[in-house]
């Protein structure tokens, strides 16, 4: 049961992104600017679709990669608590957001700083979120690939708040600055 938790919050990340994107298409906004500015980006996607099949192989009985750290159903539900968390504060962050929801860098039409709602408890909600359902995976499906996914996606999600740090201070200045005084850069 746990497992397919786990498979189906991963979808719903992707199925909220994705109406999210089409809804501020409509409006004339391009929300996706994944790989525009650094065309390296685009060196996510296969471990990012390695991790998808991990989990869907796990929860549906596929051929399976990496082996079981531990099974226990107790942090199992640990990780499905952990996933609704990141779910909720996704959810949560991407109604924060409004217009300005971008995926990748956007210098050129970035949208008004957002300081309200999920932002005024940390500057990185979204990431904040990707955070914990990626512990939780791992919680629900303890595979050795999946911890090495949490470590790294750390090292990933810091890697490009500093990046996205340095373009908001160039982009909102002072303003900026005094939001970062304020709220902390994750919870």
């Amino acid at each position: 049961m746990v497992r397919y938790i786990g498979a189906a919050t991963l979808v719903l990340l992707i199925i909220l992104v994705l109406t999210r994107t089409f809804q501020l298409k409509r409006m004339g906004i391009k929300a996706i600017q994944f790989g525009e500015k650094d065309k390296k980006d685009f060196l996510i996607l296969p471990f990012a679709f390695l991790l998808f099949y991990i989990v869907f192989a796990s929860a549906f009985g596929l051929p399976e990669l990496g082996g079981e750290l531990f099974n226990n159903e107790f942090t199992g539900w640990i990780g499905v608590a952990a996933c609704v968390m990141g779910i909720l504060l996704f959810i949560y962050a991407l109604i924060s957001f409004g217009i300005s929801f971008r995926v990748g860098l956007d210098e050129d039409h970035p949208g008004e700083l957002v300081t309200t709602g999920a932002f005024s408890i940390s500057r990185n909600p979204i990431y904040t979120a990707f955070g914990l359902v990626l512990t939780g995976i791992f919680f629900v499906i303890p595979n050795w690939i999946i911890l090495i996914y949490v470590f790294a996606g750390i090292w990933l999600f810091k890697r490009q708040i500093l990046l996205e740090e340095q373009s908001l201070k160039g982009i909102y200045g002072e303003k900026y600055a005094a939001y970062c005084k304020k709220v902390r850069r994750f919870l």
